[in-house]
């Protein structure tokens, strides 16, 4: 029923419990997940749980905060890595401005080596995107073609709407349950259906009523009862026409 497009269960706060959690996910309505990179490790952390797990796919790439780890080994490693049958994408990738914790200057070319990197493999990117969005869409509009998500998507109608123009995908977090989230609900409501997705950005981002508390893909349910009742659409529905968007845009047959 449900399609978690973008999930980090390489994460070590899953170490005690991944086996029985995972156990858990058909009961609760959760088809598929994609294991989102964010380092070189995670991407090959990702590739060893896509192998052990059906229901599992995975993306390659460095995130922004990384990009400053990457050295010459790093592209030709993440190319290697997703030749694997059940890689789907390269990401997430991208800039962050508010922590700063690579230089502007390293995130950028990283996230262009990266880009290239998706273009040569034909492979759609994930995009994480903080305080950037407009050194972000420079260098989108640089590798034109290539299919995307801009996952957590938190920008305005204007914003949603240069991507939409590109034929992007945009992705929704439990972030459109906060108080403080209503410009993203405003945003996902008005989306077109054929060009949304859902996620947990698990472990983060746990959506109310569990917010605070290490987030999981059982916790769809909830972000997709608050959207759905937004669309003026059913919680079936809406998982429907998301899971089916997420594996068109990954490939996933």
């Amino acid at each position: 029923m449900f399609f978690d497009t973008h999930a980090h269960y390489d994460d070590e706060r899953y170490d005690a419990d991944r086996e029985e959690l995972f156990a858990s996910f058909q009961d609760s309505g959760v088809d598929l997940v994609v294991n989102a990179a964010s380092s070189m490790q995670c991407s090959r952390d990702g590739l060893k749980l896509a192998e052990k797990y059906p229901f599992l796919y995975f993306a390659v790439g460095v995130h922004p905060h990384d990009a400053k780890e990457m050295d010459a080994s790093s592209i030709p490693e993440l190319r290697e890595l997703s030749k694997h049958p059940k890689c789907v994408a390269v990401g997430e990738i991208g800039l962050d401005y508010h922590y700063n914790l690579s230089p502007q200057d390293v995130q950028k070319a990283r996230f262009r080596e990266q880009m290239k990197l998706a273009r040569e493999l034909d492979k759609p990117v994930i995009i994480h995107e903080r305080e950037a969005f407009a050194d972000v869409m420079e260098v989108l509009c640089d590798y034109p073609g290539i299919r995307g998500v801009f996952h957590c998507f938190s920008g305005d109608r204007t914003a949603a709407q240069r991507l939409l123009d590109m034929g992007w995908m945009l992705s929704f977090t439990g972030v459109i349950t906060f108080k403080t989230g209503k410009t993203s609900l405003d945003v996902a409501a008005w989306v077109p259906l054929d060009r949304l997705m859902l996620e947990t950005d698990s472990p983060y981002l746990a959506p109310v009523p569990v917010r605070g508390t290490r987030n999981d893909s059982r916790n769809l349910a909830h972000i997709a009862a608050v959207l759905a009742q937004a669309r003026g659409i059913t919680t079936e529905e809406l998982a429907a026409a998301t899971t089916a968007n997420g594996k068109k845009f990954f490939g996933i047959k």
